[in-house]
Protein backbone atom coordinates (compact mmCIF):
# COMPACT_ATOMS: atom_id res chain seq x y z
CA UNK A 1 0.00 0.00 0.00
CA UNK A 2 1.37 3.36 -0.97
CA UNK A 3 -0.12 5.26 1.99
CA UNK A 4 0.75 4.40 5.57
CA UNK A 5 -2.01 2.85 7.64
CA UNK A 6 -3.06 5.07 10.50
CA UNK A 7 -4.67 4.16 13.82
CA UNK A 8 -8.20 4.40 12.33
CA UNK A 9 -7.29 2.11 9.41
CA UNK A 10 -5.83 -0.40 11.86
CA UNK A 11 -9.01 -0.23 13.99
CA UNK A 12 -11.09 -0.90 10.88
CA UNK A 13 -8.93 -3.92 10.03
CA UNK A 14 -9.17 -5.33 13.56
CA UNK A 15 -12.95 -4.94 13.67
CA UNK A 16 -13.57 -6.33 10.17
CA UNK A 17 -11.37 -9.37 10.83
CA UNK A 18 -13.49 -10.16 13.88
CA UNK A 19 -16.82 -9.50 12.14
CA UNK A 20 -17.00 -8.66 8.45
CA UNK A 21 -20.81 -8.54 8.63
CA UNK A 22 -20.76 -5.36 10.72
CA UNK A 23 -22.73 -2.55 9.10
CA UNK A 24 -20.93 0.58 8.01
CA UNK A 25 -22.99 2.53 10.56
CA UNK A 26 -21.89 0.27 13.44
CA UNK A 27 -18.30 0.32 12.19
CA UNK A 28 -18.34 4.12 12.03
CA UNK A 29 -19.65 4.33 15.62
CA UNK A 30 -16.92 1.97 16.87
CA UNK A 31 -14.08 3.91 15.23
CA UNK A 32 -15.50 7.37 15.97
CA UNK A 33 -16.05 8.65 12.43
CA UNK A 34 -19.21 9.42 10.52
CA UNK A 35 -20.42 6.77 8.03
CA UNK A 36 -19.24 8.49 4.81
CA UNK A 37 -15.52 8.77 5.71
CA UNK A 38 -15.67 5.28 7.25
CA UNK A 39 -16.96 3.83 3.99
CA UNK A 40 -14.34 5.81 2.06
CA UNK A 41 -11.57 4.34 4.24
CA UNK A 42 -12.87 0.78 3.82
CA UNK A 43 -13.07 1.23 0.03
CA UNK A 44 -9.50 2.57 -0.01
CA UNK A 45 -8.30 -0.44 2.00
CA UNK A 46 -10.05 -2.69 -0.53
CA UNK A 47 -8.66 -0.84 -3.56
CA UNK A 48 -5.13 -1.03 -2.15
CA UNK A 49 -5.55 -4.79 -1.60
CA UNK A 50 -5.11 -4.51 2.16
CA UNK A 51 -8.60 -6.03 2.47
CA UNK A 52 -8.59 -8.76 -0.15
CA UNK A 53 -12.04 -10.32 0.35
CA UNK A 54 -14.87 -11.11 2.75
CA UNK A 55 -15.86 -14.67 3.61
CA UNK A 56 -18.27 -16.65 5.71
CA UNK A 57 -16.31 -19.03 7.91
CA UNK A 58 -18.08 -22.37 7.43
CA UNK A 59 -17.64 -25.27 9.81
CA UNK A 60 -16.18 -28.14 7.75
CA UNK A 61 -17.78 -30.70 10.08
CA UNK A 62 -21.22 -29.09 9.69
CA UNK A 63 -21.11 -29.79 5.96
CA UNK A 64 -19.63 -33.28 6.27
CA UNK A 65 -15.94 -32.55 5.66
CA UNK A 66 -14.41 -34.63 8.43
CA UNK A 67 -10.80 -35.10 7.25
CA UNK A 68 -8.13 -32.41 7.15
CA UNK A 69 -4.58 -33.31 6.17
CA UNK A 70 -1.40 -31.50 5.40
CA UNK A 71 0.76 -33.12 2.74
CA UNK A 72 4.45 -32.51 2.14
CA UNK A 73 5.11 -32.68 -1.60
CA UNK A 74 8.54 -33.21 -3.15
CA UNK A 75 8.82 -32.70 -6.90
CA UNK A 76 10.92 -34.57 -9.42
CA UNK A 77 12.98 -31.64 -10.65
CA UNK A 78 14.29 -33.70 -13.59
CA UNK A 79 10.86 -33.29 -15.20
CA UNK A 80 10.61 -30.34 -17.56
CA UNK A 81 8.66 -27.43 -15.98
CA UNK A 82 7.95 -29.52 -12.88
CA UNK A 83 6.92 -26.56 -10.71
CA UNK A 84 4.65 -24.92 -13.29
CA UNK A 85 2.93 -28.18 -14.24
CA UNK A 86 2.39 -29.17 -10.60
CA UNK A 87 0.96 -25.77 -9.67
CA UNK A 88 -1.36 -25.79 -12.67
CA UNK A 89 -2.79 -29.17 -11.63
CA UNK A 90 -3.13 -28.14 -7.97
CA UNK A 91 -5.43 -25.27 -9.03
CA UNK A 92 -7.90 -27.84 -10.42
CA UNK A 93 -8.15 -30.01 -7.28
CA UNK A 94 -10.98 -28.58 -5.21
CA UNK A 95 -10.01 -30.47 -2.03
CA UNK A 96 -6.65 -28.67 -1.94
CA UNK A 97 -7.61 -25.53 -0.06
CA UNK A 98 -4.11 -24.14 0.51
CA UNK A 99 -0.72 -24.61 -1.15
CA UNK A 100 2.59 -23.14 -0.04
CA UNK A 101 6.12 -23.25 -1.45
CA UNK A 102 8.29 -24.19 1.52
CA UNK A 103 11.85 -24.85 2.55
CA UNK A 104 13.05 -27.92 4.39
CA UNK A 105 12.30 -31.54 3.71
CA UNK A 106 9.81 -30.89 0.88
CA UNK A 107 9.05 -28.38 -1.85
CA UNK A 108 5.36 -27.68 -1.12
CA UNK A 109 2.91 -27.98 1.74
CA UNK A 110 -0.71 -28.51 0.74
CA UNK A 111 -3.80 -28.56 2.92
CA UNK A 112 -6.53 -30.98 1.91
CA UNK A 113 -10.07 -30.98 3.27
CA UNK A 114 -12.41 -33.85 2.33
CA UNK A 115 -15.34 -35.97 3.44
CA UNK A 116 -13.69 -39.06 4.93
CA UNK A 117 -10.69 -41.40 4.80
CA UNK A 118 -11.89 -43.35 1.71
CA UNK A 119 -12.30 -40.03 -0.12
CA UNK A 120 -8.80 -38.98 0.93
CA UNK A 121 -7.41 -42.33 -0.17
CA UNK A 122 -9.01 -41.95 -3.62
CA UNK A 123 -7.67 -38.42 -3.90
CA UNK A 124 -4.20 -39.58 -2.90
CA UNK A 125 -3.97 -42.58 -5.24
CA UNK A 126 -6.17 -41.58 -8.17
CA UNK A 127 -5.34 -37.87 -8.33
CA UNK A 128 -2.19 -36.79 -6.51
CA UNK A 129 -0.05 -39.80 -7.30
CA UNK A 130 -1.02 -39.48 -10.96
CA UNK A 131 0.73 -36.11 -11.18
CA UNK A 132 3.98 -37.01 -12.97
CA UNK A 133 5.94 -34.17 -11.38
CA UNK A 134 5.44 -35.50 -7.84
CA UNK A 135 8.34 -37.58 -6.58
CA UNK A 136 7.21 -38.09 -2.96
CA UNK A 137 4.21 -37.35 -0.73
CA UNK A 138 4.11 -37.40 3.05
CA UNK A 139 0.71 -37.09 4.74
CA UNK A 140 0.29 -35.41 8.10
CA UNK A 141 -3.20 -36.31 9.35
CA UNK A 142 -4.85 -33.88 11.75
CA UNK A 143 -6.66 -35.29 14.77
CA UNK A 144 -8.32 -32.13 16.03
CA UNK A 145 -8.01 -28.36 15.81
CA UNK A 146 -6.70 -26.61 18.89
CA UNK A 147 -6.30 -23.13 17.39
CA UNK A 148 -7.64 -21.60 14.19
CA UNK A 149 -7.42 -17.81 14.38
CA UNK A 150 -8.29 -15.64 11.41
CA UNK A 151 -7.14 -12.28 12.79
CA UNK A 152 -3.56 -11.55 11.74
CA UNK A 153 -1.07 -11.04 14.58
CA UNK A 154 -0.51 -7.32 14.60
CA UNK A 155 -0.63 -4.63 17.28
CA UNK A 156 -3.68 -2.79 15.96
CA UNK A 157 -3.65 -0.30 18.85
CA UNK A 158 -0.02 0.81 18.39
CA UNK A 159 0.84 4.24 17.12
CA UNK A 160 1.78 4.06 13.45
Amino acid sequence: MSDKLDKIDLSILRILQDSSKITNLDLSKRIGLSPAPTLERVKKLEQNDVIQSYHAQVSPEAIGLMVKTFVLVSLDWRKNQARENFLEQVQNIEEITECYIITGEADFLIKIVCKDIPTYERLLFKTLQQIDEIERLKTLMTLSTVKDVKRLPFDYDAES
